[in-house]
């Protein structure tokens, strides 16, 4: 859960996720439908299904893969997550270097190597690895995560603090840390307005669902768009902003009539929705609508009784 999200964003989830999915056979036999439901909110939601794939496959196998090489093919898992695992869990000596350590590392060595850059990552990755305690990998590679995580600091890093202040190089250096890690390959945002449909019938919502091919969200619900269904549009109902990776988006949630064919949407009640995973997106747009219409609730409520 941790990849692509923050710590204080994953830990409601994570202990969601523990409570419905206790072991590894819950998490194998669970439906898909279900783990995605649970998951839904975080996004990259292949993280998840990748998740239940290694749990089938070690349910399989009856037991947890106990070397680097082993984790290392489960689904979902790369070079990072198999150190990570395979050092705290087993006390194999492999360094994990995600973001935080790269960090450390870059102002410790006071190397201004592109950290995102492949070559750059495995240039770092052979330099921790002559540093990395052998006798104690795991809590090497949890002290190194915690102190880029808590004192090395993206900006304005704690360095009075830092126990390793005295290595540093980039300080010893005269330098600021400020300066590192260099980080050179940014994507420019891109920005797009996009419409959604809000159509009702019959305490119902019209919604699709991406098929299992699908390459984004494969088993997620979503609302049409103008051009998936011929439909009369009529009053906005909300907007809200949504970010994808360097993608910007406004969605606009307009009101429509129910189209002659529904094409292949379903209508969904309120109850069903609530139970299916359906995408943040679908869910941001429900929100908006009913405080839309909360708002018009009040405001009604409000000049009632100023004519009274």
């Amino acid at each position: 859960m941790l990849q692509q999200t923050r710590v204080t964003a994953a830990i409601p989830y994570y202990e969601h996720f523990l409570a419905r999915f206790p072991d590894l056979a819950a998490l194998a036999r669970a439906p898909e439908s279900e783990l995605l439901a649970c998951w839904a909110g975080l996004g990259y939601y292949q993280r998840a299904r990748n998740l239940q794939k290694a749990a089938r496959l070690i349910a399989a196998k009856g037991v947890f893969p106990a070397s680097y090489e082993e984790i290392r093919k489960l689904p979902g898992i790369g070079d990072y997550t198999a150190a990570a695992v395979a050092s705290i869990a087993f006390d194999l000596p492999h360094a994990a270097v995600d973001g935080n350590v790269l960090r450390v590392l870059s102002r410790v060595l006071d190397d201004a190597t592109d950290i995102a850059s492949p070559s750059g990552r495995k240039h770092f990755a052979a330099a921790v690895s002559t540093m990395l305690a052998r006798e104690a990998p795991g809590d090497f590679n949890q002290a190194m995560m915690e102190l880029g995580a808590t004192i090395c600091l993206p900006k304005d890093p704690q360095c009075l603090l830092c126990p390793i202040a005295a290595l540093c190089r980039v300080r010893a250096n005269g330098g600021s840390p400020n300066d590192l890690p260099v980080k050179l390959a940014e994507r420019r945002s891109v920005h797009e307005t996009r419409r959604l449909l809000w159509i009702e019938r019959g305490g119902k919502l019209l919604a699709w669902q991406r098929p299992p091919a699908a390459r984004l969200m494969p088993g997620f619900w979503e609302l049409p768009e103008p051009g998936q269904i011929e439909a009369a549009i009529g009053a906005k109902l909300g907007s809200f902003r949504h970010t994808i990776t360097f993608h910007r988006y406004l969605f606009e949630v307009f009101e429509a009539h129910a189209p002659e064919s529904e094409g292949s949407c379903h209508w969904l009640s309120d109850a069903e929705l609530d139970s299916l995973p359906v995408s943040t997106i679908f869910k941001k747009a429900r929100r908006a609508v009913r405080q839309k219409r909360a708002n018009a609730k009040r405001a009604g409520s409000l000049t009632a009784t100023l004519s009274s």
